[in-house]
């Protein structure tokens, strides 16, 4: 069985930081690659930025503003010069295999509410 736990999201005014962040527990072989995602109200969830051992990748509207870090099965987000549209629920993503024997698949967090006040 394998957990994703985020923590780090509340409420900051616009031009504020955050920094969230996330640990993968449980049965883990190897992680392919972990990332973020976040949900606003009505609309579709959407990539904030991934992370591999060999690159990182971010969405056009958070590059220069949200850096993506890891360590083994943590992985961080900090997040400076939020803006009001930044706002939602922002949720942790790991691609990873529990055995050897078995395809990877993708593993989801909770979600932490990141709200951005004007």
């Amino acid at each position: 069985q394998v957990q994703l736990v985020e923590s780090g999201g509340g409420l900051v005014q616009a031009g504020g930081s955050l920094r969230l962040s996330c640990t993968a527990s449980g049965t883990i072989f190897s992680i392919n690659a972990m990332g973020w995602y976040r949900q606003a109200p009505g609309k579709q969830r959407e990539l904030v930025a991934t992370i591999t051992s060999s690159a990182t990748t971010y969405a056009e509207f958070v590059k220069g503003r949200f850096t993506i870090s890891r360590d083994n099965a943590k992985v961080y987000l900090q997040m400076n010069s939020l803006k009001p549209e930044d706002t939602a629920v922002y949720y942790c993503n790991a691609n990873m295999k529990t055995t050897l024997w078995i395809k990877s698949d993708d593993y989801w967090g909770q979600g932490t509410q990141v709200t951005v006040s004007s």
